[in-house]
């Protein structure tokens, strides 16, 4: 399992359906934007200095170019810090 360090989180990033241009092209994955919704899967530890806003399962909306993207026992992961999370979406 990954455990974040320093005011990070992991995000598990919800894949998207594969896309069309509307004259029918379909358009590979890394023409696509990057998605910026995900389920949190793990959360750094509380310190004196920072206090978690996000916990496990929480959907969240983040910033477009935000974290860095992982591959984790055949799974993606997207490690950001928690001020690049913009939302909780409930």
């Amino acid at each position: 399992m990954l455990k974040p360090l320093n005011e990070r989180v992991i995000v598990q990033v919800k894949e998207e359906a594969e896309e069309k241009t509307p004259s029918g092209i379909v358009l590979p994955s890394s023409a696509k934007e990057k998605p910026q919704i995900g389920e949190v899967v793990a959360v750094s530890d509380a310190t004196e200095d920072f206090v978690p806003s996000v916990h496990v399962g929480d959907n969240v909306l983040f910033e477009k170019f935000a974290g860095n993207e992982v591959t984790f026992e055949g799974e993606k992961y997207l490690i950001l810090k928690e001020k690049d999370i913009a939302a909780v979406v409930e």
